[in-house]
């Protein structure tokens, strides 16, 4: 038996490099008040690829892996419209990201809806877990200032990603994971706020 392998076209890479890019660009921009062309701004690119844009894709590709894992046709579309508005609205101060989604066609019942919609917000609670992990160890052994900025916003974003997507909203993650289940649902939102106070703890060390 073969393993599974996620399959991407390369009109789908080219969206999810486009909206990796410009999401990254647009928290830069709001963390450092503004764009330059200095060594300053090109950290702050980096520690939003790092964090806010490796958040928002993974993601966004746990629902793609999970869709083709069940035989459906899945595949991540960036909207360049809200990915304008999210640049724009950055040199404001504020930001309303929705950088694309997964679309899928094929055979989705509740369940397996539940279970694509879940994954998502699970991504983001395992990396908020992990960018708390790696600001403990490296405030106890290796406190550099890099990393403990990169650890500390990496958990904030995740954990806040998480905790909005399980908002029983329609559209939004939460709303097709209470249709399913809810005690998964009650699960994933209690983690979901249990990692965004272990961020905001983890933010004062």
């Amino acid at each position: 038996m073969h393993p599974f392998r996620m399959r991407f076209s390369h009109v789908e890479v080219q969206h999810l490099v486009r909206a990796w890019i410009v999401i990254s660009l647009a928290f830069a921009i709001l963390n450092n008040r503004g764009f330059s062309l200095t060594p300053k701004f090109f950290v702050a690119a980096a520690i939003s690829a790092a964090t806010v844009g490796t958040g928002f894709l993974l993601h966004e590709l746990m629902h793609k892996y999970f869709a083709q894992k069940y035989g459906c046709r899945a595949e991540f579309r960036a909207f360049d419209f809200m990915l304008l508005i999210a640049f724009v609205m950055s040199f404001f101060g504020f930001i309303f990201a929705a950088p694309g989604g997964v679309f899928i066609q094929g055979n989705v019942n509740a369940a397996r809806s539940g279970r694509i919609s879940a994954a998502g917000p699970v991504t983001n609670i395992v990396l908020a877990a992990a960018f708390v992990g790696l600001k403990l160890f490296a405030a106890a052994f290796y406190p550099s200032q890099l990393l403990l900025s990169i650890a500390a916003y990496g958990a904030t974003i995740n954990a806040w990603l998480a905790v909005f997507n399980m908002l029983p909203l329609m559209g939004l993650d939460g709303n097709k994971v209470l249709h399913w289940n809810f005690k998964a649902y009650a699960a994933l939102l209690f983690l979901s706020i249990v990692m965004m106070v272990l961020a905001a703890a983890n933010r004062e060390l």
